[in-house]
């Protein structure tokens, strides 16, 4: 380990991920007092209407949204890197440019698409017309542009206020819910606007970094002419936003097929087995953040960045086994108390799904290996089998074994996962030789 943290790459990996870990270690615990709140203050029913309509907006948004921030560190980080600021203000505007056309047609067909589901997803009167104002989220949800721009420029400190302050808004919207008694509408509404706060908040931070670069013009939304000058631009945003929406189908749309095969109720227990599942995996979701820009320095035809993938998914699983023996011991009582007994079911789902946690997290490195090795397309081929086989066993098991059944799917759906990203990943490594690199620039860090 010693000469592992010799590694300059590595320390600036377990640096980012230290402020990103300061960051969601506050959303997680704000966010499980936000999800007390909301599950004390109303019925398992109206609790899972509440979850179902977040779901559904989330869902809408992630099927949708190209990942721009993943194109703004492809393509910005060397054009940095090479002191180009010109072509780094060209990513920016072409990211921006799609981040507003995305959220334009999510949130229209999120509209249009609603009056279909809402039966099926237990909505009234009262609530389908909240669910239609909650659906004006999604183009905020859809805009990752500013991450990547602070990820390119190394500010992960700004990424760490900004997921403490939205769940904060978000708690303290919850408290005065509860305590107000203000029920399902004062839940969706304070949820509502500190959404809307938070997201505003990343746009404030990117902007007065670019200010600070001295790089004017970038949010500009440029789609057609910014495109032209950079090489490669319309297949990888393309190829990602397919691979994102088939993320979407395996992991924000399932609380929503939940909810339409097995009841809203149903759908609030498997929520808060997956707030848990998530929580245990932020390890890996911080290491993954980090290690993206940084392999993004180095030269793919090396052994440093998969040598760096691999010491960085040791230590991801070594967390990952610590963490689920934690939530083993506190699991159960920490459900009881938060939530309180009638929610004691999820406990069974979460001992089902927590198999799944170490083998996610040593396999974190893969999409961004194949990424920095121009093979995205590798990584949609591999995701888009293990979500097709995931969606069945969901829509199968579900059926078969009711809530129990979706968290074995689930548990199956994130080892097929890994499994098939690491066969294209081996395939890659070994003829590593052959891949051509334009930008040969070396971390100095």
């Amino acid at each position: 380990m010693k000469y592992w943290f010799s590694d300059g790459a590595f320390r600036t990996i377990i640096r980012n991920s230290a402020y990103l870990g300061s960051g969601n270690v506050a959303s997680a615990l704000l966010g499980l007092l936000a999800l007390s709140c909301a599950g004390k203050g109303m019925s398992p029913e109206m609790f899972g209407v509440l979850i179902v309509i977040q779901s559904y907006t989330k869902a809408i948004s992630d099927f949708v949204k190209f990942q721009t921030w993943q194109f703004v560190v492809q393509f910005g980080t060397p054009a940095l890197a090479n002191k180009n600021p010109r072509r780094f203000r060209d990513v920016i505007s072409f990211s921006f440019g799609l981040d507003i056309a995305s959220g334009a047609v999510a949130v229209i067909g999120g509209m249009l698409l609603l009056p279909l589901l809402s039966k099926s997803l237990g909505l009234n009167a009262e609530s389908f017309w909240l669910a239609v104002l909650y659906c004006t989220l999604i183009p905020s949800m859809t805009s990752s542009t500013p991450t990547g721009i602070l990820r390119a420029v190394d500010r992960f400190d700004l990424i760490a206020v900004q997921q403490a302050a939205k769940p904060l808004l978000i708690a303290v919207g919850s408290v005065i819910a509860f305590f107000c008694h203000l029920g399902f509408a004062g839940f969706i509404i304070t949820w509502y606007v500190s959404n809307l706060i938070g997201g505003t908040m990343f746009w404030w931070f990117a902007a007065r970094e670019l200010r600070r670069l001295n790089i004017h013009g970038a949010l500009r939304p440029s789609l057609f002419e910014a495109a032209r000058g950079i090489k490669g631009a319309w297949n990888f945003v393309w190829t990602t936003n397919i691979a994102h929406s088939i993320w979407a189908a395996r992991n924000s749309c399932s609380t929503v097929l939940v909810g339409i095969i097995l009841g809203p109720a149903a759908a609030g227990l498997f929520k808060i087995a997956m707030t848990f599942f998530d929580a245990t995996g932020t390890p890996a979701k911080l290491l993954e953040k980090s290690f993206y820009p940084e392999i993004m320095r180095l030269d793919p035809r090396t052994k440093r960045p998969w040598l760096l993938g691999l010491k960085s998914a040791v230590l991801a699983g070594g967390i990952g086994i610590l963490v689920a023996l934690v939530v083993v011991v506190v699991g159960k009582p920490l459900i009881s108390v938060v939530f309180g007994y009638k929610y004691l079911q999820a406990y069974d789902l979460i001992q089902i799904m927590l198999s799944a946690i170490v083998v996610s997290m040593v396999g974190f490195p893969q999409e961004s290996l194949l990424f920095m090795a121009g093979k995205q397309r590798a990584s949609l081929i591999a995701q888009a089998l293990a979500s097709a086989l995931y969606i069945l066993l969901l829509v199968l098991l579900s059926h078969a074994f009711g809530v129990r059944g979706s968290a074995f799917a689930y548990f199956a759906g994130q080892c097929l996962d890994v499994l098939f990203s690491l066969i294209p990943t081996l395939w890659v490594y070994r003829h590593r030789n052959l891949l051509g690199f334009s930008i040969p620039i070396e971390s100095t860090k």
